[in-house]
C-alpha cells in the first residue's frame, strides 16, 4: 500500500540481515556452551523470518503482530540454555542478538509510537529479566533498553506522519481529478444547456404573461446548475470533525431571484448547527415568496469571525409594518417566531429585524462558533 509498504518491506530486510549477524555470532564467538541448540534456536529465527516477510507482505494484523512478539520472546529466552547459567550476568550478547528489534518495529509501523514503545519496553523487560542485573555495570543492558524504545517511538511517530501524508497525497489527487471532471462537464453545458437555459429566460421575460414564469423557472435552474458544476469542498474534509460549512449550505438557495455571497473560505460550524442555520435561512426566503412575491429579489450574505457566524437576509419587498410580527405570532401563525428566531435561540444566538415599508425588510441572524 504505497509508502507503508516500503516499511514492511525494511523490516524485512533488517530481520535477514539481522539474522545473518546472529548465526555468524553464534560461529565465530565463544561463550555457548551448546552450540548446537544454538543452531536450533538459529533455525527457529530463520522459518519465522521467512514466516513473517510472507505473512506481513498480504496482511497486517493484530494476532500476527503478538505471535510475532511471543516468539522472539521464546527465542530471546532460550539464550541462557545455549551459553550456560553464567553467560548473561558475565554480558554475553543473547543468541538472538539484534534480531530482537524486528517486532518492535513492526509494531511501531502498524500501531504507531505508543504500540512501538509499549512492545520495545516488553522485550526490553524480557532481556533485562534474561541478563540480571548483579555483577556488572548496570548500564550495560539499560543502554540496549533505552536504544530499543527509541527506535520503537521515533520508527512509530516517522510511519505514522508517512501514513498522513500519504493519505493526504491521495485526497489532493481525488479533488484535482474530480476538479479537471468539473470543468470538462462545466465546458460542455455552458456551451450547451445553459445558453438555452438563459436565452428561454430572456426571451420568457420578453413575451410576458405565462412565458414570463417558464422564463423565471429556467432562470432558477440556469442559477441552480451553474452552482451545481462549480462544486462545493470535499464534504470528508470537515466531516470527520463533525463539522459543515454553512456557506457551502447556503448556496443551494441560490436562484434567478436570490443572490447569495458567501466568503471564498469554510464558515464552519457543527453540522447540526450548521443544518439549522440553513433552514432558519430556507424559511426567510420561503416568507419572502409567500408575502411578497415569486419574483421579490433577495440577498444572502454570510460572514463569520473567531467567535461567531452571521447572514444577513434582505429583499426588495413592500416591507413589514410596525407590530406586524407580534400580531402574526398571537394569531398563531408562527413562521418567524419557531422557524426562524426559535431555531437561532436554540442555537443561543439572536435575530434582528430592520424594516422599512416601501424599501424591504433585512433579518440579521448571528449565531456563536464554538472553537
Amino acid at each position: 500500500m504505497g509508502i507503508e509498504a516500503s516499511f514492511w518491506r525494511a523490516i524485512a530486510v533488517y530481520r535477514i540481515a539481522s539474522l545473518a549477524y546472529a548465526a555468524l555470532l553464534l560461529a565465530g564467538a565463544g561463550g555457548y556452551q551448546r552450540p548446537a541448540l544454538g543452531w536450533l534456536v538459529i533455525g527457529v529465527m530463520a522459518l519465522w523470518t521467512a514466516a513473517t516477510t510472507f505473512a506481513y507482505s498480504i496482511a497486517r494484523s493484530r494476532p500476527l503482530l503478538v505471535i510475532d512478539m511471543l516468539v522472539t520472546v521464546g527465542c530471546l529466552l532460550a539464550s541462557p540454555y545455549v551459553q550456560g547459567s553464567g553467560a548473561g550476568p558475565d554480558g554475553v550478547m543473547p543468541v538472538t542478538a539484534t534480531w530482537i528489534g524486528a517486532p518492535v518495529l513492526a509494531w511501531a509501523v502498524y500501531g504507531g509510537r505508543r504500540a512501538g514503545a509499549v512492545a520495545a519496553i516488553v522485550l526490553s523487560m524480557a532481556d533485562l529479566w534474561l541478563r540480571g542485573l548483579r555483577g556488572f555495570d548496570l548500564f550495560v543492558p539499560l543502554n540496549g533498553s533505552v536504544l530499543l524504545i527509541l527506535a520503537g517511538t521515533v520508527v512509530g511517530h516517522a510511519a505514522r506522519l508517512t501514513k498522513q501524508a500519504e493519505e493526504r497525497l491521495q485526497r489532493a489527487a481525488e479533488m484535482e481529478a474530480a476538479g479537471r471532471e468539473r470543468e470538462r462537464l462545466a465546458r460542455g453545458i455552458h456551451d450547451s444547456v445553459l445558453q438555452v437555459l438563459a436565452l428561454v429566460q430572456r426571451r420568457g421575460l420578453e413575451i410576458g404573461g405565462e412565458a414570463a414564469e417558464l422564463g423565471r423557472l429556467a432562470g432558477e435552474q440556469e442559477t441552480a446548475l451553474r452552482e451545481m458544476v462549480r462544486g462545493e469542498p470535499v464534504a470528508s474534509e470537515y466531516e470527520g470533525a463533525g463539522l459543515a460549512d454553512v456557506g457551502a449550505l447556503l448556496r443551494r438557495h441560490g436562484t434567478a431571484t436570490v443572490t447569495v455571497s458567501t466568503p471564498a473560505t469554510p464558515l464552519l460550524l457543527p453540522a447540526g448547527q450548521a443544518r439549522e442555520v440553513a433552514a432558519a435561512v430556507r424559511a426567510a426566503l420561503d416568507n419572502v415568496r409567500r408575502h411578497c412575491g415569486e419574483g421579490t429579489r433577495a440577498w444572502v450574505f454570510a460572514e463569520g469571525n473567531d467567535d461567531s457566524v452571521t447572514v444577513t437576509v434582505r429583499d426588495e419587498g413592500p416591507g413589514i409594518p410596525a407590530g406586524r410580527l407580534a400580531e402574526a405570532e398571537l394569531e398563531g401563525r408562527l413562521g418567524v417566531a419557531q422557524s426562524i428566531r426559535g431555531r437561532v435561540a436554540g442555537l443561543g444566538g439572536t435575530v434582528a429585524f430592520l424594516s422599512v415599508p416601501g424599501q424591504g425588510t433585512e433579518m440579521e441572524l448571528t449565531v456563536p462558533s464554538p472553537r
